[in-house]
């Protein structure tokens, strides 16, 4: 246990600050601050609130995280963070912060892949992740399939959202039917006490000549929208629970079938799923029939750890540890459009940080007391 690496993972890519510590696969910290409340009033997360809250948050955090564990922050192994994708400006402060603390202490810097770092969560519920493993990624910015042989290292992309993400589409009924944001856990509240099959919206991009794993939820969008639209014109009362009940299952009925069938075409005996999305009931329900029916082995993380957080990149940058890959340079980006097939951002060819030794010799005893 103590010759695993131990690694902090800070993660700031959209309204949550969060910062985990993990040390090889087990979790010891998982502190979050979230801004979600200072973006309820504009309906959707704004860019700039996001940025400043994480900069105030981001010191208390740390140490939140710090304590929690039990551990010093000298005794670390490594510092990862998401370097994207992402917002770019909340993707800075979380950048230079991971630099701060990696310089001050004389530790290895990691810039890891948001979505790879959604996968690699699941090594902290389950253990070691299968290699390969289907992964269904589903959240506010992002509904992909992916398909990993190596975590740290080939990330493939088998299908995506040619518009909104799922996540997008739940905070755009639930402004519709007037339930607030975010819309996810709302909704699937409602759906609950609602009937699924009460109406009957349409499956995006289902049809034999479609791409086979991409999604579509902006025709869905609408077709919800003009229902209820239509219902409010003749005065008739807008049946939330029915709506969003039938809502919920259209996207959850083409997430899953797309995700079996890839799983299916690619003789890949598992499937993860991730992402603020797959913390619905719906989804998870319907994976689990669908997968045990295909003979598929089902792996979700339990809810908060598939919302964003700080243990999914610290887990991703153990990984890194363990797994001897180059850490990044100190000139690391913030890149808000970081492809998938980039798990991490590594340094110059030879795997070095770039005047990572000199770091040693000034900050351990000057810069971190």
């Amino acid at each position: 246990m103590a010759d695993e690496p131990l690694v902090l993972g800070i993660e700031t890519s959209c309204d949550e600050t969060g910062v985990g510590i993990v040390r090889g696969t087990t979790l010891l910290a998982d502190a979050i601050a979230s801004s979600v409340d200072e973006h309820a009033r504009f309906g959707g997360v704004v860019p700039e609130v996001a940025s400043r809250a994480h900069l105030e948050a981001m010191v208390p955090t740390i140490d939140r995280a710090l304590k929690e564990a039990g551990v010093s922050a000298r005794d670390l192994d490594g510092i990862s963070v998401t370097a994207g994708p992402g917002l770019a400006g909340a993707l800075l402060v979380g950048v230079s912060a991971a630099k701060a603390y990696a310089y001050a202490l004389g530790k290895p810097l990691y810039g890891v892949n948001h979505l790879a770092s959604h996968i690699c969560v699941d090594q902290l519920e389950h253990g070691p992740l299968p290699e390969p493993t289907m992964a269904l990624l589903v959240s506010g910015g992002h509904s992909s399939l992916l398909l990993s042989s190596d975590i740290t290292s080939d990330v493939r992309p088998m299908g995506a959202t040619i518009d909104d993400a799922a996540g997008e589409a739940f905070d755009k009924i639930a402004r519709v039917l007037n339930l607030g944001f975010p819309g996810g856990p709302v909704i699937d509240r409602y759906a609950r006490e609602g009937d699924p099959n009460a109406i009957a919206f349409p499956r995006g991009l289902t049809g034999p000549r479609d791409p086979a794993y991409d999604f579509s939820f902006s025709g869905l969008k609408t077709a919800v929208a003009r229902w209820i639209e239509a219902k409010r014109a003749v005065g008739e009362e807008v049946p939330v629970r029915d709506v969003s009940a039938s809502f919920q299952e259209a996207v959850v009925d083409v997430l899953t079938r797309k995700a079996v069938r890839a799983c299916k075409d690619e003789g890949v005996g598992h499937l993860m799923i991730g992402g603020g999305v797959a913390a619905n009931s719906r989804l998870r329900a319907l994976a689990q029939e669908r997968c045990e029916a295909a003979g598929i082995r089902l792996r979700v993380p339990r809810p908060k750890l598939c919302t964003d957080n700080g243990a999914m990149v610290a887990a991703l940058g153990a990984e890194m540890v363990a797994r001897n890959r180059a850490a990044s340079s100190w000139d690391l980006p913030a890149d808000s459009s970081l492809p998938v097939t980039e798990p991490h951002v590594p340094g110059d060819q030879h795997g070095h940080q770039h005047g990572h030794d000199h770091v040693h010799e000034v900050s351990k005893e000057n810069l971190y007391p």
